[in-house]
């Protein structure tokens, strides 16, 4: 864990603010869960018991630290020495697992018996009744209806692990439903309840506390350029952007390293102007969404834009408050990748690399093709989850790309 210096990017003000980004709009009745958080998290995060007790379930459950792969045919393609951060590799098949791995042990000390959750790819719900098959607690997740038929597999793990899955009908039947459906039930049940979000998104505490559980991701990186490069600074490091979890924990032990450039790319989905696109840097507005001030894809008016990616997981209106200031402040560069794009980058790090990225990852790997390195460059790139959830989607549009192939070889 960390503690806080002044001036600082990675951590929020006393009301949870990273510039004018941040805070807690809520209604009355959540602010006894949310103020009983608020005022307890650091205290527990910080104690020695609770840090041992995570560091362990991270390298013994989770199977950390996760490697960091130089991708040689990846590397000679785009003239640069590029690395693939494993999040993949993690127990259950991304990074989600940090960030509830932490919540769980969080949840215990302040006494919770009943755990919620949302989640969009499916990940973060795997992850979720995983922690609460292990510490033997119930488990609610929300997901959207359309998540839920095209995440079919990663449904099927959940409740296997014992979780009652909810599927949420109401609005585009995506991430942003399954996050109302998971507040109200918070606001329900108040006394024995814990949320886990997913995401750096939500009131203050949530952005800043999920943000320091993914920290490890960059911790990590640190140790192992050193071991491998003799640097332990990179030249960019990138990651996909949805609500930004996995984004914030590669990030975060460089944001202060203004030489480090940070690259984020987000769902453009059928196209930025199509009507049918996830990318809120590129759409959004200052807002409030699902207790925070952010960016925020909206009308005039003020009502949420729906959003659409290929990808389950970037399937979101907003971004979290620490992109949106990284974001606002030039500090990190946001890119974007369409659907097909993100298709295109997904096949090419599975023919090149023998790896197949989740979707959500794929969009990263498109960021390749838009920078321009010199033959000296270091450069990482978050693999936030594995492709076994997406094979669906990719078996759709396999047959597409190999009859394009076949005809531009004719």
């Amino acid at each position: 864990m960390v503690t806080k210096p002044a001036h600082s990017y990675r951590f929020p003000d006393a009301r949870g603010f990273y510039g004018e980004f941040g805070g807690a709009y809520i209604p009355e009745m959540l602010y006894r869960n949310v103020e009983e958080l608020r005022s307890r998290y650091l205290e527990i995060m910080e104690d020695e018991d609770f840090r041992r007790m995570f560091r362990l379930l991270l390298s013994d459950y989770a199977g950390r630290p996760t490697p960091l792969y130089r991708a040689e045919r990846l590397s000679l393609k785009y003239g640069a020495t590029i690395f693939l951060k494993r999040e993949d590799l993690c127990h259950t098949g991304a990074h989600k697992i940090n960030n509830c791995i932490g919540q769980i042990l969080l949840a215990e000390k302040l006494g919770k018996k009943r755990i919620i959750a949302e989640t969009g790819a499916g990940q973060h719900g795997v992850a979720t009744a995983t922690v609460c098959a292990l510490k033997g607690l119930e488990c609610v997740v929300y997901m959207g209806a359309k998540d839920v038929e095209r995440q079919a597999p990663n449904v099927a793990r959940m409740k296997m692990l014992g979780a009652k899955v909810v599927p949420v009908t109401g609005g585009s039947q995506t991430l942003k439903d399954a996050t109302n459906e998971a507040i109200r039930d918070w606001i329900s049940h108040p006394e024995d309840t814990h949320y886990i979000i997913g995401s750096v998104v939500g009131p203050h505490p949530y952005p800043d506390m999920v943000a320091r559980f993914q920290s490890v991701i960059s911790e990590e990186m640190k140790i192992q350029l050193q071991e491998q490069t003799g640097r332990s600074k990179p030249d960019y490091v990138i990651a996909c952007v949805g609500g930004g979890s996995n984004a914030a924990g590669a990030f975060y032990h460089f944001l202060e390293e203004e030489q480090v450039k940070l690259i984020a790319v987000e769902a453009a989905g059928e196209g930025i102007h199509s009507g049918r696109s996830a990318a809120t840097t590129q759409l959004g507005t200052k807002g409030i969404l699902h207790g925070s001030k952010s960016l925020v894809m909206q009308t005039s008016e003020g009502q949420v834009v729906e959003p659409h990616s290929i990808s389950a997981g970037l399937d979101y209106p907003g971004i979290g408050p620490l992109h949106a200031h990284l974001f606002q402040t030039g500090r990190a560069q946001f890119l974007y990748a369409t659907d097909d794009e993100a298709l295109a980058a997904a096949f090419e790090l599975a023919e090149l690399e023998g790896i197949i990225p989740a979707l959500e990852t794929a969009h990263a790997l498109h960021a390749l093709r838009l920078l321009h390195f010199r033959k000296e460059d270091v450069v990482v790139i978050c693999l936030s989850g594995r492709g076994d959830k997406d094979l669906a989607t990719y078996i759709r549009h396999l047959d597409k790309k190999q009859t394009g192939e076949t005809i531009r070889k004719r």
